[in-house]
């Protein structure tokens, strides 16, 4: 018989505590940001008046507020809580995405794009902060193993749904991101966060977080180098989102549809590959093998979808792209997590996701850039194809490369807890 056991390890207790679900409820909404956008971008060009070097635009306005907003959310959150951050974030994510459905010119959706990449910055990092602050080791993994499930799975059940309505409307598919306001209604009413600690530094002195504890924090070497790989990751699957529907429309003959099915079994396993994260910590020693491994699976499966001759090789090549990425994404942020203690970790977390909001902020900017200089040499198909592979191999061979020449480094400085806490 299955048990929660079973399939997610001997921590999948978890689940069963209300606050945790109410983490993973308003978890199913962020990965929309970019992901309920794949299937439709193609279908965009047209009523807005834009072209496929521009339209990736849509996807990078919305990750661009979070370079600087998220660092600023996340020392929020450590002084005056997780639970008003979040809130706020989910009503403006909401509110901002469902309004695009009567935007009537490209500047417009834009514009409301930037304010919902606003929203966006305050829900991924409270929540990856949160599990943190709930959980600790192999619990703690697991838990952004199962976080990063529920971004799968609402990756796989909602691009597909995405594409069959844009044939319906252009604008149907940006009314599902009104789900955000009845879940911030949720999270107000029945989450109960974490006290806050109260912390010492080295010589004693009791105070609060600020931004200079924050700054050397960042600058440590284990969390540098986290950062880097991150990066690393970031830009191959952000290269798949944006320009998935044009490659399934424009290179392989596909449908809308079609491009959502793509999303949807990519999400389903990297879904599945981060739910075994606990289960991976716990078994190897060194996390070293099983991301390097997984950087090879991302880089090559985007380069198989990109020369796929159809959508049954596309299919398989995502879902091998999809293994690399649920293993990096869970594995990287339990590390980020992990590097920083209680009083500081909000701000932290908040730094590595700014680090790849630049990332998914400047990879279509590049990838359009190439296709709009090698269009008129070589064809769109050959300079769309160009772009992918070039985005594979930086994200692929760099990622290795951050991993293979990682040095051990003395740990992180923390601040210790006052006497009885």
């Amino acid at each position: 018989m299955l048990s929660l056991q079973s399939l997610f390890g001997d921590d999948a207790a978890i689940l069963r505590e209300r606050d945790f679900r109410l983490l993973l409820l308003a978890n199913v909404l962020p990965v929309l940001g970019s992901s309920l956008l794949s299937p439709v971008l193609n279908s965009l060009i047209e009523p807005f008046g834009t072209s496929p070097a521009d339209v990736g635009l849509m996807i990078s306005v919305f990750t661009a507020p979070g370079i600087v907003i998220i660092p600023v959310t996340g020392v929020l959150a450590d002084r005056y809580g997780r639970k008003p951050v979040l809130v706020t974030a989910l009503v403006v994510f909401g509110s901002a995405g469902s309004a695009i459905a009567v935007a009537t010119e490209f500047r417009v959706a834009l514009g409301l794009r930037l304010l919902q990449g606003v929203g966006f910055a305050g829900i991924s990092p409270i929540i990856i902060t949160s599990i943190g602050d709930l959980y600790a080791g192999a619990k703690e993994a697991t838990g952004q193993g199962l976080r990063f499930t529920v971004s799968g799975l609402s990756a796989t059940v909602f691009p597909p749904i995405s594409g069959a309505l844009v044939v319906i409307a252009w604008q149907y598919p940006f009314l599902l991101y009104a789900m955000a306001l009845p879940v911030a209604a949720a999270v107000y009413l029945w989450f109960d966060e974490p006290a806050p600690p109260d912390v010492t530094d080295a010589t004693g002195t009791a105070g609060g977080t600020d931004g200079a504890d924050t700054t050397r924090m960042a600058g440590a070497k284990p969390y540098v180098r986290t950062l880097f790989r991150l990066v690393r990751r970031n830009v191959i699957w952000i290269g798949f989102v944006t320009y998935n529907s044009l490659i399934t429309v424009r290179l392989m003959d596909g449908t809308p549809g079609q491009a959502g099915l793509l999303v949807a079994v990519g999400s389903l396993v990297f879904a599945i590959a981060g739910s075994q994260a606990g289960r991976i910590t716990a078994l190897f020693g060194s996390r070293l093998y099983p991301l390097v491994g997984a950087n090879v699976c991302i880089g090559l499966g985007f380069v198989v979808v990109l020369l796929a001759p159809g959508i049954a090789v596309a299919t398989g090549g995502i879902a091998v792209a999809g293994i690399g990425f649920g293993l990096t994404l869970s594995l990287y942020r339990s590390i980020i997590t992990g590097l920083a203690p209680d009083d500081l970790r909000a701000g932290l977390v908040s730094i590595a996701e700014a680090v790849g909001r630049l990332t998914n902020t400047l990879t279509p900017i590049a990838m359009g850039g190439v296709i709009a200089v090698a269009t008129p040499r070589v064809g769109f198909a050959p300079a769309l194809r160009l772009a992918g592979v070039g985005v594979a191999v930086v994200g692929a061979v760099g990622g290795i490369l951050c991993l293979l020449v990682a040095n051990a480094a003395p740990p992180v400085p923390a601040r210790t807890r006052t006497p009885g806490d």
